[in-house]
């Protein structure tokens, strides 16, 4: 009695075993495995299949067990020895891992097997990938009865040759797919599996060609060529793809040519039914000629010369793109030849066209927008972060530097990746990842469509199809989760690196060069140095081949980088200057991981790098100092202002690892000049308004000043005397008002309370001692910037002491004041040392800044004289009163002490005039009717252009002080430099002159009207 018959439980035992077993080997419907295994004819070819049968565990390690069983099931019923498939299946064989692997994931190979069993044979052949690209052609040529030889035409003809021709095809793809199903790594084995498949789709086309010409009787009226393009131009076809060609005709000798393009259009016509058309045999694809001049509305076919005169007058920018790829593949091969020949300069010269780039961006944004939402998750090529993303960024890449490079001009994805990667075109590390994703993607797109052999390029949703999908890709663990996670990782890492490589600034800039430009070779290179206006064009032919002479990838790279910088250095105001600092920085950073990855990769840092080399020699003698700070560039946080809070945050942790004071200090002075760099950056980059800046370099100051005068009192507090008095530091003039420029020395009073019981000589000794220590760390010579701590406004100017208790302040304002120390409080303000004090402080003197019911008539005749004064004495003698930014007619000065008038009448009664800021008290005088909206107005534009042109002055010469530090220059060049950074257009110094001189006019007005009246 077999089992399951009986009506006891044990004897159905072993069914429910071998149903467990099922379960547990990944059969999705065990049920009907185990009847599948009582099948007649498996059991015929097999023998009985039990639960300890080694085959259930090799069917457990396929794709789907479940298909697999049953296309043995149908096998075994289709061949005619039994005995060899059972032979086959028992002994270890890459035949028998080809087999099963073809039938766990392809039920379409199943079907061909079953319809064909005589085919096993074909698993078995070795080497089936990479086979001479000839024998594959000659093989399906002799399955339509046509020599390889000549011009094949073929013996078989209708429905018997096209059988023919699609039976030794589909032979072929079975052993491709076996060989490539079987393997364990089929990324690494998937550019074989591409060239074979597009070998096989020409031998196809060539063996399709030869039944054409068996049908149609005047063949040989016509030369026809059949120009592979997209993936089986590359080499790289899928299984299941639509085959892009071109149709070349010439007539032969003796023929016209009307005539051999009637021919030929009834050969191509013929030759896409034989691959398409109804048949006893599936299709094999469809041939698709869209990709024509014309597309479909063009005629099928054209001579050479017909094909170059549309390109050379109508293409569109992905024609070019599209013929990137063109590669004979059938018929007359050396037509071919003649017209890949006369066409591929057209696609490497392509990229001169206006707007190309731009051109080709927007073709793969319309290509993305096309796709349908419900598609979108799912579309491994045409969605974002699938191939599509992958092979614009290659070709892309290719047209833009292929004009100058030859070596990055392979059709083969892959190929042309590594080879943008080879010659510094891509990172080797995006090329390497790219690279990666790639390859997975195109595995997913095969094995889906191998599964029926049918083109798509969607995931699956069911589970069941995403589970076999992850066992016929390899992945772990072999479940739908596995393929959803790598779908998603694949995803949204190409597209990060599409849109790094896609949309790179460059990309467009050096399309935009000529070819000579591009090329840098030194004569070319001379002549256009000079007409954009480099001084030097021989000394920067020089620094041009110390940048690019050599084999190095340092040098591939700037030899890609150095024509669009070239361009971008003759923006600014001192080309010469710029390229000489980017050499400097260069030497310095060249060999360095990130330098050039930066420039080549990053959306902004290249053209930002070369503005702020070629505007300023301030901030190139800073970049020079700390090269690693290039990295700002290409990001803008790192281009924003740092406040108080955070540089206090990292001087507290710079000061408490520092060793010694010394150290501490140099260690302070970098955190300024670091700071003072970010500064000047974002300002000639115009991220960064005239007051953000100076409220930047007033943090930077201010935390200079806490950190020092820490460093002082620790010193002070290990000697045996200890701590004997409370310190803080007021800051005055343009620092208490947050309007410190890049050459502002900090001016300070220094205010100091003894400790209870503490003898006052000890304490002022001691608040003398910390305060000249505290000038000597931030002023003393040393390897980083000083900071000039003044404190000649203290009481008694220079003749007073240094620092005074809070006492001796109160004294001797109540005693001996003048107005202008009253003028000087309005900027008071503490930065550092005991917060308590410093508001002490500035409780004693608001009396004098905001005295109650207004400074009175003297003082306030006593502040216009001194103005006066100052306009007549403290003028440099020979500078034009009109362009002397600080002391000239209309310029700070006026300002300042207009709005300080306003503060000493007004400030006791109105709050928003108690201010440090210019232009807050400015702003709140206007609010309170003070001064007119339109006065207002004309003033703050005269101080903000004032301010800006002040510090654009030290960035353009790289020089803080000095003579003609505050004096608008007459010289072009260096007026054109200051527009330059102040925003205005090229060649405008001309513009701002007289800008300026005309708001300084208007101010001087207001100025006369409100603070002389």
């Amino acid at each position: 009695m077999s089992a399951g018959t009986d009506g006891s439980g044990s004897a159905r035992r072993p069914a429910r075993s071998l149903h467990g077993r099922l379960t547990r080997l990944g059969f999705v419907d065990p049920a009907r495995a185990a009847t599948l295994v009582e099948d007649p004819d498996l059991v015929g070819a097999l023998g009985p299949v039990d639960e300890s049968a080694p085959l259930l565990d090799l069917l457990g390690g396929l794709a789907s067990p479940d298909d697999a069983l049953l296309g043995l099931a149908r096998l075994s019923g289709a061949v005619h020895d039994g005995a060899a498939l059972r032979s086959l299946l028992e002994q270890p064989s890459p035949e028998r891992e080809r087999l099963l692997a073809v039938l766990g994931a392809s039920t379409a190979l199943g079907d061909h097997l079953v319809r064909h069993p005589e085919d096993l044979d074909a698993l078995a052949e070795p080497t089936p990938i990479g086979a001479d690209s000839r024998l594959v052609r000659a093989e399906l040529l002799a399955a339509v009865g046509a020599e390889p030889d000549g011009v094949p035409v073929a013996s078989l003809t209708g429905t018997e040759g096209v059988d023919a021709m699609r039976r030794a095809y589909r032979r072929r793809l079975l052993r491709i797919a076996g060989v490539d199903l079987a393997s364990t790594e089929p990324l690494s084995l998937l550019p074989a599996v591409g060239a074979a498949l597009a070998d096989l789709a020409s031998a196809a086309l060539e063996a399709a060609l030869a039944l054409a010409r068996a049908e149609v009787e005047d063949h040989g009226a016509a030369r026809i060529a059949v120009l592979g393009m997209g993936k089986c131009g590359g080499r790289e076809l899928n299984y299941v793809s639509d085959v892009d060609v071109i149709y070349v005709v010439e007539p032969h000798e003796g023929h016209e040519e009307s005539e051999a393009l009637g021919v030929g259009a009834r050969l191509a016509t013929a030759l896409a039914r034989a691959c398409s058309g109804p048949s006893s045999e599936p299709a094999l694809w469809p041939v698709d000629a869209a990709l024509r001049p014309e597309g479909k509305n063009g005629p099928l076919v054209r001579t050479v010369a017909s094909h170059v005169a549309y390109y050379e007058r109508w293409a569109k920018t992905w024609e070019f793109q599209a013929l990137l790829k063109a590669r004979p593949v059938a018929g007359d091969l050396e037509l071919g030849a003649e017209y890949t020949a006369a066409l591929s300069p057209m696609v490497w010269t392509a990229v001169e066209r206006e707007h190309f780039v731009e051109d080709s961006q927007a073709m793969r944004r319309r290509v993305e927008d096309h796709v349908p939402a419900a598609e979108a998750d799912r579309q491994l090529k045409l969605g974002v972060g699938g191939l599509r993303d992958v092979e614009f960024t290659v070709q892309l890449l290719q047209l833009v530097h292929g004009r100058a490079d030859e070596s990055i001009r392979s059709p083969n994805t892959l190929t042309a990746l590594a080879a943008l990667a080879a010659a510094g075109y891509v990172g080797r590390d995006h090329a390497a990842r790219l690279g990666v994703c790639y390859r997975l993607l195109r595995t997913l797109e095969h094995r889906v469509q191998l599964h029926r052999l049918r083109r798509t390029h969607l995931l699956p949703e069911a589970e069941v199809d995403l589970r076999r999908l992850a066992r016929a890709s390899r992945l772990q663990p072999p479940d739908q989760e596995a393929v959803m996670q790598r779908w998603r990782t694949v995803r949204r890492d190409v597209r990060h690196l599409h849109e790094e490589l896609f949309y790179r600034p460059l990309l467009p800039a050096t399309a935009s060069l000529t070819r000579e430009e591009a090329s840098l070779a030194p004569e070319a290179a001379r002549a256009r140095l000079a007409a954009i206006g480099y001084r030097d064009p021989s000394g920067a032919v020089r620094h041009i081949a110390s940048l690019t002479e050599g084999v190095s990838r340092r040098a591939a790279i700037q030899r890609q980088l150095l024509p669009v910088l070239l361009g971008w250095f003759a923006e600014g105001s001192d080309p010469d200057g710029g390229l000489l600092a980017f050499r400097r920085l260069s030497d310095e950073l060249g060999t360095t991981h990130w330098y050039l990855k930066l420039l080549r990769d990053s959306g902004v840092a290249a053209e930002r790098l070369a503005c702020v080399l070629s505007s300023s020699r301030y901030v190139a003698d800073a970049l020079a100092r700390s090269p690693e700070s290039v990295a700002w560039l290409a990001d803008d946080a790192e281009l924003a202002p740092r406040d108080v809070a955070r540089l206090a945050s990292e001087v507290d942790a710079v000061l408490t690892r520092a060793g010694e004071a010394t150290a501490g200090a140099t260690l302070l002075r970098a955190v300024r000049r670091r700071e003072l760099a970010r500064t000047a950056v974002a300002e000639v980059l115009g991220t960064r308004s005239v007051v953000s800046a100076a409220r930047s370099l007033t943090a930077a100051a201010d935390v200079a000043l806490a950190g020092a005068l820490r460093i002082a009192e620790f010193e002070v507090r290990q000697s045996a005397a200890g701590l004997l008095t409370r310190s803080a530091i007021i800051a005055m003039g343009r620092l208490g008002g947050q309007e410190a420029g890049y050459g502002s020395d900090a001016d300070v009073l220094f205010v100091h309370d003894p400790l209870p019981g503490v003898e006052a000589a000890a304490a002022q000794a001691q608040a003398m001692a910390i305060a000249m220590r505290v000038r000597g760390l931030l002023g003393e010579m040393g390897p980083e910037p000083a900071l000039e701590v003044d404190a000649d406004l203290r009481p008694e100017g220079r003749n007073g002491p240094l620092a005074r208790t809070l006492a001796s302040y109160g004294e001797y304002y109540q005693r001996w004041s003048s107005p202008w120390e009253s003028q000087a409080l309005l900027r008071a303000r503490p930065v550092a040392g005991d917060v308590d004090l410093g508001e002490r402080f500035l409780e004693l003197v608001a009396p004098l800044r905001y005295p109650r019911g207004g400074a009175d008539p003297a003082t306030l005749r006593e502040v216009r004289r001194l103005k006066a004064r100052m306009e007549a004495e403290r003028l440099p003698r020979g500078v034009e009163p009109t362009r002397h930014l600080k002391l000239g007619r209309g310029g700070l000065s006026d300002v300042e002490w207009t709005v300080q008038l306003l503060q000493l009448q007004h400030g006791y009664e109105i709050e928003g005039l108690r201010t440090t800021s210019t232009l807050d008290a400015l702003a709140a005088a206007a609010a309170e009717g003070l001064v007119e909206e339109e006065d207002a107005e004309i003033l703050r534009e005269a101080w903000v252009l004032c301010s800006r042109l002040r510090d654009a002055l030290v960035l353009l010469s790289g020089r803080a002080g000095g003579a003609g530090a505050d004096v608008l220059p007459h010289d072009r060049r260096a007026l054109s430099g200051l527009a330059r950074l102040l925003g205005y257009p090229a060649a405008s110094g001309t513009e701002l002159e007289e800008s300026y001189l005309r708001t300084g006019r208007r101010a001087r007005v207001v100025v006369e009207r409100l603070f002389y009246e």
